[in-house]
């Protein structure tokens, strides 16, 4: 059937509708690697009673915003969705996103421009992970579109230099069988510069020390730049996609490590110390702008930086404000915290509605931070935060969806959206970062 893109929406979806009929408006149809106002031809995958779902065909009437993939695994690779789209576009798109999405769920109609920050397109991943399957042939790569099945990838556009040379040596290592069959995946993590590299190795519970120890060497050995690796010996359970150890887990996994713990990432004129298993921001080329943009403007007596990490956003607000009470709940990114902060920070290692619900009335913040994991703040911390005494917010969300749940409370409870700002942390992809200055 053919079908009119009438615009993108969260994903990396375009919607078009069935013909309406006697009982009543077309129905929605939601399909990938199209863009608004195009004309295409396409098949129904998924019929159900409130929408249906469509394959591509064939564009019938492109957009002039069409661009040839960067990359040639796109439209099976379930990493990115708008590589088919230019960047500027892009960028606008997900700006009409942001907006219908507070629009729909937070009941927020912006009075103010959402402010855009750009990224470099290509090569912006100081982070990357990967798969590995050992039969019926040795392959690294990521899940295809929709599946938990294995995409062979040995380069990827969106990742740095280093950690391409890096995929190289663990393909030409794979086919050389010098990676045990009990690894499963790889993480590389590359620093400021893209001159140095930590890996983060993982291994099903039956892997020896010996076997252990042999994949550290290779990995130092073909990756000169690596100054650390570290093995995390993963649960044995069956769901392929919880196969890693989490960045953000609350339970301390111990990793075996050869070389230096750590990688030294240098941001927004500071050094942070970044250890296996602690998170850090993925795009090398806008985390300085994010933190003096989500910092900016303020000063206090006292702050409270929530879901602190390793304390990106802390030392920051640590030169703004008297005290600065940062928490965070990962036992490997905390010891990083505890390491980066200054003095006159406190860092308090608990999950953050345990410490909103418990401890931050002692503190009577002037300011808050908060940068939640995907799922956002949830019912309990943004009941919590609307009981502080602070009269300035800056929320940083990873997820539209779940930012305009947690911001339809705040805004019941007497906050106002000051700043809106849209990071793209991620182009080529559905995902975006939001940052909005909250004040009451």
């Amino acid at each position: 059937m053919e079908l009119q893109i009438e615009k993108m929406v969260y994903g990396g979806d375009g919607l078009a509708r069935l013909a309406a009929d006697e009982r009543g408006p077309g129905k929605t149809v939601f399909l990938p690697f199209v863009i608004a106002g195009e004309r295409v031809d396409a098949t129904l995958i998924q019929n159900r009673s409130g929408f249906a779902r469509a394959r591509l065909n064939t564009v019938l009437a492109a957009s002039s915003e069409r661009v040839e993939p960067g990359c040639p695994h796109f439209g099976r690779c379930g990493g990115c969705q708008y590589q088919h789209i230019n960047y500027p576009a892009q960028l606008v798109f997900k700006a009409e996103i942001l907006r219908e999405t507070l629009r729909r769920t937070a009941k927020l109609e912006l009075d103010r421009d959402i402010q855009p920050h750009s990224s470099e397109p290509w090569h912006f991943r100081n982070r990357t992970r990967m798969r590995v399957q050992h039969a019926p042939k040795f392959a690294v790569g990521y899940f295809r579109a929709n599946s938990h099945d294995l995409l062979p990838v040995e380069r990827c556009p969106i990742s740095s230099a280093l950690i391409n040379r890096a995929i190289a040596a663990v393909w030409e290592l794979g086919r050389a069988e010098r990676i045990p069959p009990l690894v499963h995946g790889f993480q590389f993590f590359a620093n400021h510069e893209d001159s140095e590299l930590f890996v983060e190795v993982y291994v099903r519970p039956q892997t020896s020390s010996r076997e252990t120890g042999k994949v550290a060497e290779a990995l130092n050995a073909s990756i000169p730049q690596t100054k650390g690796v570290a093995v995390f010996t993963t649960s044995a359970i069956e769901d392929e996609s919880r196969q890693f150890a989490p960045l953000t887990s609350t339970h301390n996994e111990e990793a075996t490590v050869v070389g230096q713990g750590h990688l030294t990432y240098q941001a927004a004129r500071h050094k942070y110390r970044v250890s296996a298993g602690s998170f850090f921001q993925t795009n090398r080329f806008l985390v300085d702008e994010l933190v003096e943009v989500a910092t900016a403007q303020i000063s206090g007596r006292s702050a409270l930086d929530l879901y602190a990490g390793v304390g990106l956003f802390t030392v920051h607000l640590a030169a703004k404000f008297e005290k600065v009470v940062a928490v965070e709940g990962s036992p490997h990114a905390v010891a990083d915290l505890r390491h980066n902060a200054p003095s006159n920070v406190t860092a308090i290692h608990a999950s953050t509605d345990a410490f909103l619900e418990t401890q931050a009335a002692q503190y009577q913040a002037d300011f808050v931070l908060l940068d939640p994991p995907r799922a956002g703040l949830g019912e309990r911390v943004t009941a919590a935060l609307c009981r502080t005494a602070a009269q300035g917010v800056t929320l940083v969300s990873c997820d539209p969806a779940t930012l305009s749940r947690d911001l339809r409370t705040l805004l019941e409870s007497g906050f106002r959206v000051e700043q809106a700002h849209l990071f793209d942390l991620f182009p080529q992809t559905a995902h975006m970062e939001t940052v909005l200055r909250l004040v009451r």
